[in-house]
């Protein structure tokens, strides 16, 4: 029987999973029910000693003889501290000793508690890395649980090898009355020198790619090749830099909130890349994540395997084991992305509108800088040109520096434009960078000045319920001016910049073509002016193309061609 806790659950089910059985254990009470559970179940062979000193050291010896991780575990207070002198020999000799230290309750050190110290903070030296597995309220809570056990565990065989240190909150019950352990997802990392898994499983297969760095003629062909060999799609956003033959930008798609997405669904998922700004994810049952610094990061879920290794190693070796596909699930794709954009509705004055009029017209060979979070998602609902390379601050992910990070951008190549795309939050966060004196004559930046943070007021953000009473301090409306139409025009012709400025679709479509006029001899900002509801109503009718075509059928089907034709007239005004 095995405890009812389901944190030591967790690591009993994931240690047998990744073969580790062996054990040397110390007596105390909040690891009790960890020792008592592998105690009975046969699969682990375990040893004793009261001293974690030399427990500590008998599992370095173990581990060194047999080329095996070994567990070592004891209870809170001095125990553990008792663990570091062999631990930092295990550390210099790269041996996979797991030390595996418990507590009573994640919440208790710093209160005064008897036998609970805080192992948050450990030496440089001990451990490769240190987790804690905290009491699991929820089932999200439980999945980081099993995430970080698995980080940890995929430590002790990386590089060489090394200890590894998991805390582990008990909340001590004392129930032993579970027969089975649960079915606990395990992740393995694959090097190049591995026997890598098969594909043969999988029939529907996905490539995502996150914000990544310019692609290599090579990888690029390579992942063709595998698109082809495998009948799959590349799904990315503009952050992506990827410009292969089978991509989709699936934001349009993924971001259709009633579209029956069972026939989207992929058995499999390779995950390319870093942090995305296209929140609107597809949906699969597994994912890889490829990446040559093998870190275990878990952006769909469900991720099983980690294969540190090159981008292109990883395709060339599947490329070489199968011959091609008839290829239908990239088309299945297109031809659905085609059907989106062929049904667009009228989107109201707004950054989304401006991306449906203006993504197309990006200079071809240019660089376009997105702010976080309005402008990417927006810009990344319409294709741009795939000579443009598109970036955005989605590591921090935070509005602090899109206006440097595009002014630094452009020193690097005098001749060619830089385009940049920021919400006015953003640009008056960073305002003082467009007087830096480098600044050159080949930036052109558009402000979407809404007047506050939009985003809290969009119908799909929780705070929009709250209405007009988010501006106050959550939308922080009215700062900067409150939509003044001279202090960015004064700020910006004092600094030598182009002002231009739109408050309506006829003015943008007027201003935009100095935009983009050449023969204007030096950097341009143009002000756009947006109204929040219209922001809101725009992502709400892009979001509902497959809705709000389906009520407009059943409509004309109920009323007939005229009846419709009359009453689309009454509501138009």
């Amino acid at each position: 029987m095995y405890t009812d806790n389901k944190t030591v659950q967790i690591i009993i089910a994931l240690l047998k999973s990744h073969g580790i059985n062996k054990v040397v254990v110390s007596p105390g009470t909040t690891n009790f029910m960890f020792v008592a559970s592998v105690q009975s179940d046969s699969w682990f062979e375990l040893r004793s000693s009261a001293d974690e000193r030399s427990a500590a050291y008998i599992a370095c010896g173990w581990a060194a003889e047999t080329g095996e991780p070994v567990v070592i575990s004891c209870t809170g207070a001095t125990a553990s501290r008792n663990y570091m002198p062999a631990l930092t020999e295990a550390y210099y000799r790269k041996l996979p000793v797991l030390a595996l230290t418990s507590i009573n309750n994640s919440s208790l050190p710093g209160n005064n508690t008897p036998q609970v110290l805080d192992r948050s903070v450990i030496p440089n030296d001990i451990a490769r890395i240190s987790v804690d597995i905290t009491e699991a309220y929820d089932d999200t809570g439980y999945k980081k649980n099993i995430v970080l056990a698995n980080k940890a565990i995929l430590e002790l065989y990386r590089a060489g090898g090394g200890p590894v240190h998991i805390n582990l909150a008990t909340k001590m019950t004392g129930a032993m009355n579970t027969k089975e352990l649960p079915d606990v997802r395990t992740i393995h990392r694959f090097f190049s020198y591995d026997e890598l898994p098969g594909l043969d499983s999988f029939s529907k297969i996905g490539i995502f790619v996150g914000a990544h760095s310019k692609f290599t003629p090579k990888l690029t062909a390579s992942i063709e090749n595998f698109c082809e060999k495998y009948n799959a799609v590349v799904l990315c956003d503009h952050t992506s830099n990827y410009h292969g033959k089978y991509k989709i930008l699936n934001a349009l798609i993924d971001g259709q909130e009633y579209l029956d997405r069972n026939s989207l669904t992929f058995d499999l998922m390779i995950d390319l890349g870093e942090v995305t700004g296209n929140y609107y994810l597809p949906v699969t049952k597994c994912t890889w994540r490829v990446c040559i610094d093998g870190e275990v990061k878990d952006r769909f879920g469900n991720l099983s395997c980690v294969f540190e290794m090159p981008e292109d190693y990883f395709f060339e070796f599947y490329n070489k084991l199968k011959s091609c596909e008839k290829q239908g699930l990239y088309n299945h794709y297109a031809e659905l992305d085609v059907s989106l954009r062929k049904r667009l509705p009228e989107i109201p004055f707004s950054n989304i509108w401006i991306a449906s009029q203006t993504a197309s017209r990006i200079k071809e060979g240019s660089v376009l800088h997105l702010g976080i979070l309005n402008s990417l998602r927006a810009w990344n609902f319409f294709p741009i040109s795939e000579s443009v390379a598109v970036y955005s601050n989605v590591g921090g992910f935070g509005i602090d520096g899109p206006v440097s990070t595009l002014i630094g951008a452009s020193f690097a190549d005098p001749k060619k434009t830089y385009y940049g795309i920021v919400g006015d939050l953003a640009f008056f966060y960073d305002m003082n960078s467009i007087g830096n004196r480098y600044v050159g004559n080949n930036i052109r930046l558009i402000v979407v000045n809404n007047g506050k943070g939009t985003e809290f007021r969009n119908y799909s953000h929780p705070a929009a319920a709250l209405g007009d009473i988010a501006d106050e301090y959550i939308a922080a409306a009215r700062h900067y001016g409150n939509k003044s139409s001279l202090l960015l025009k004064h700020y910006a012709e004092d600094l030598g910049f182009y002002y231009l400025s739109a408050r309506s679709k006829d003015e943008y479509v007027k201003a935009i073509e100095d935009f983009f006029d050449e023969k204007i001899d030096g950097s341009i900002i143009f002000e756009v002016f947006t109204d929040s509801k219209d922001e809101s109503d725009a992502l709400y009718a892009i979001r509902t193309i497959v809705e709000q075509n389906a009520a407009k059928k059943a409509i004309k089907t109920a009323l007939g061609e005229k009846n419709y034709q009359k009453l689309a007239k009454i509501i138009r005004g």
